[in-house]
């Protein structure tokens, strides 16, 4: 008997349309893609972002030239975000994948590991340049 006050609310629900905008910016509204357009002839302004907070966990940073290649990340990983190559004793993460714990960056002995303040990371395909690490 409790199911029965949200079956209503559940029924409209299903035959409205959604209330959020697709991502990525092609599937912006034309209301905001004008907007957008404005702002890039000079004619409107976008307020700037507000600054991540420190010590932001956003996508992860690799120095290639300071690893070692030890692969102790690739032990402390829970989301098994990282990949060993043996070829070059370097790694590759999957920023699809990772979970942004920073465990690899507390374990890394050389330091090559950081994490950065960038965080629009939404992408259509998974395995793109911007979410491969190497």
């Amino acid at each position: 008997m409790a199911r029965l006050p949200m079956m209503p609310e559940l029924l409209r629900q299903l035959f409205r349309k959604p209330a959020t905008n697709a991502f990525p910016a092609r599937y912006l509204p034309p209301s905001v893609t004008k907007f957008l357009s404005s702002v890039a002839q000079g004619e409107a302004a976008i307020n700037p972002p507000v600054p991540v907070p420190p010590k932001f966990r956003g996508k992860i940073a690799y120095d290639r030239e300071s690893c070692i290649g030890c692969s102790l990340c690739l032990r402390v990983c829970p989301a098994h975000a990282i990949e060993f190559l043996p070829s070059t004793k370097r790694i590759r993460i999957y920023v699809t994948q990772c979970i942004f714990c920073s465990q690899c960056n507390d374990i890394c002995p050389k330091g090559s590991l950081h994490m950065t303040p960038e965080f629009l990371l939404a992408c259509e395909d998974r395995y793109a340049e911007t979410q491969i690490v190497e």
